[in-house]
């Protein structure tokens, strides 16, 4: 019985230890920033140009590092296609096929990790 009561004040004392370190937390803290985010298109033909205002930094020397609240990137869904990474904001497609279309934007954080917000344009090239 000695040797169960001892076994279990070691393995308490174990896990008290081990919860006081300054080891890096695997939880990410939520923030209270959400960026803002409109998108347009203005069509010349069949060149459609994305422009967006957003009050996010989109930062093209921290993409891909750590998170920085205010800073970031877009990702962009062109017809449902394969993502894009944006680091400006405007970005011209050309040679587009005349009908309907669809662009999804959404803006993200250095690390990828999603600000939740995000706009879907739609538009017709004639």
């Amino acid at each position: 019985m000695k040797i169960v009561k001892s076994m279990c004040l070691i393995a308490a004392v174990a896990l008290l230890i081990s919860g006081c370190g300054s080891s890096k937390s695997n939880k990410t803290t939520e923030s209270m920033y959400k960026p803002t985010l409109d998108a347009s298109i203005e069509i010349n033909g069949d060149t459609a140009t994305l422009n967006l205002t957003t009050d996010l930094k989109l930062s093209r020397e921290h993409y891909d590092q750590v998170r920085k609240e205010g800073e970031g990137h877009v990702h962009l869904s062109f017809d449902k296609g394969e993502k894009e990474i944006l680091t400006e904001k405007v970005k011209v497609y050309e040679h587009v096929s005349k009908g309907q279309h669809e662009i999804k934007v959404s803006l993200h954080n250095n690390d990828h990790t999603p600000y939740d917000v995000s706009k879907t344009v739609t538009f017709e090239v004639k």
